[in-house]
C-alpha cells in the first residue's frame, strides 16, 4: 500500500460529508495534539477536508485544498437568487452569471435548466447549489478569461453538440474551485481545462457515464499551457472510460480520489505533463493498467516526449498494473509542497473508498445561513 502522509491543513478546513454507512466513522480533523505522522497507523477516524465550509454560507471562500485555495468567488458581492428554471431573464442563472459585479448565486428553485447555449461565467461568482437540486442539461458552463470562481453542488447531464463540455475552463481562467458536484453523458468532456488556465481545484466531485472524463492541457501546438496547474483531490470516477484526467504540459497533484474500472485508462501523461498521484485508489476492471503515457512534440521542440508520472501511496487493487515508466523519467517532478504548505491526505484505504462512493457528487445539503454580522 505504502505510507500515507497526512499533511495536516491550518486552515480549519472542513466539510459537510455526509454521515455514511456504516456510521462509525468519525469526520473532521484530529486533536489538535496529534502529532503529524508519514507513516500509515491504524484507526477509525479519518481526517478529511472541508468540515466547517457548510458552518455559514460564505465559509466556502478561500477554503480550498490545492492550486486553487485562493478562490473566493462572490465573497464580496451581494446574494443573487435565481427564482426561475429558465435559460434566460430576470431571476435566471444565466442573468446573474453574466453580470460582472462580484455575487453569491443561490437558488430558490429545484429542478433543471435546460441550456440552448453555454453558459458564460464572468470573474467573482459563486454559484452555489446547496439548499436545492439544480441539473444543467443541454449545453454546460463556460469559465472564459474569468477569475475567482467558485461551483458547488450542481448535476450536470446530457450536454449535446461538438465541443459540449459540461464545465469548460478557457482561456486564461484562474483561481476555479468545483466542489461536490456530479457529472455525467457529455458528448465532449466533463470538465476541460486549457489554454492557459490555472490554479484550480477539483474536489468531491462524482463522474460517470462518460467517455473522455478530464483533459487538461489542449494539444501540443499550445506551449503556453506549461503554467497549468491543478489539484483533484476525493473524486470518484465511476466506470467512466479515460482521462481520470489525461494531462499535457501541466502540472497536477491527485490525492485520495477512487478511479474504478476504466474503459481505456485511469491516468495518462502526455507531452511535458507532470502528474503527482499520492495515495489514490486505482480498481481495474478489465482494462488492468493505471497509468498511460503518450508520447507527443511540443511546438518549439525538436523531438516528441511524453510526461511523467509520480506515484507515492497509491493501492492499487483487483490485479490493478501501475504501469508505471521505469526508464526516461523527468528528474524534475514537481512537489505540490512547493507550492502549498498543506493538505489534507488519507492511507487508500477502505474506509476511505466507502466514503469516497457515498459522499461525493451533488448531496442534499441544506443552504447555510449568512454568518451574523
Amino acid at each position: 500500500m505504502g505510507n500515507a502522509h497526512r499533511h495536516r491543513n491550518n486552515h480549519n478546513h472542513s466539510s459537510s460529508y455526509p454521515t455514511p454507512i456504516p456510521p462509525y466513522y468519525r469526520y473532521g480533523p484530529p486533536p489538535q495534539s496529534q502529532v503529524p505522522s508519514s507513516t500509515t497507523q491504524p484507526q477509525m477516524a479519518l481526517s478529511l477536508p472541508y468540515t466547517n465550509v457548510d458552518s455559514s454560507l460564505r465559509a466556502l471562500a478561500g477554503q480550498a485544498e490545492g492550486f486553487g485555495r485562493f478562490a473566493i468567488g462572490g465573497l464580496h458581492g451581494p446574494l443573487y437568487h435565481v427564482t426561475t428554471l429558465a435559460d434566460d431573464g430576470p431571476g435566471s442563472l444565466r442573468d446573474g452569471c453574466r453580470r460582472k459585479e462580484p455575487l453569491w448565486i443561490v437558488f430558490e428553485v429545484s429542478g433543471t435548466i435546460n441550456l440552448s447555449s453555454y453558459l458564460n461565467v464572468s470573474s467573482y461568482k459563486t454559484i452555489d447549489g446547496r439548499g436545492q437540486r439544480i441539473k444543467l442539461k443541454g449545453k454546460g458552463l463556460r469559465l472564459k478569461e474569468c477569475e475567482h470562481v467558485i461551483i458547488c453542488n450542481l448535476e450536470f447531464e446530457g450536454g449535446r453538440g461538438p465541443d459540449v463540455d459540461g464545465i469548460q475552463i478557457k482561456p486564461n481562467s484562474k483561481h476555479i474551485w468545483i466542489d461536490r458536484c456530479s457529472l455525467r453523458d457529455y458528448d465532449d468532456g466533463l470538465i476541460d481545462i486549457t489554454r492557459e488556465s490555472t490554479d484550480i481545484t477539483v474536489s468531491r466531485c462524482h463522474f460517470s457515464q462518460h467517455d473522455k472524463t478530464m483533459l487538461i492541457g489542449a494539444d501540443p501546438s499550445h506551449i503556453g499551457d506549461r503554467c497549468i496547474r491543478v489539484t483533484i483531490h476525493h473524486c470518484f470516477f465511476d466506470g467512466t472510460r479515460q482521462r481520470h484526467p489525461r494531462v499535457r504540459f501541466g502540472k497536477v497533484h491527485l490525492y485520495n480520489n477512487y478511479t474504478r474500472n476504466w474503459g481505456i485508462y485511469a491516468v495518462c501523461a502526455s507531452v511535458e505533463s507532470q502528474i503527482y498521484s499520492q495515495c489514490n485508489i486505482y480498481e481495474a476492471g478489465q482494462k488492468k493498467v493505471a497509468f498511460k503515457y503518450l508520447n507527443e512534440k511540443a511546438t518549439d521542440k525538436d523531438e516528441a516526449c511524453s510526461g511523467c508520472i509520480k506515484s507515492e501511496g497509491d493501492l492499487f487493487i483487483t490485479g490493478t498494473q501501475a504501469g508505471l515508466m521505469t526508464k526516461n523519467v523527468m528528474f524534475n517532478l514537481f512537489h505540490p509542497s512547493e507550492y502549498y504548505p498543506t493538505w489534507t491526505v488519507e492511507a487508500p484505504t477502505d474506509a476511505l473508498k466507502h466514503v469516497i462512493q457515498h459522499c461525493t457528487g451533488w448531496h442534499s445539503v441544506p443552504r447555510p445561513a449568512e454568518a451574523a454580522s
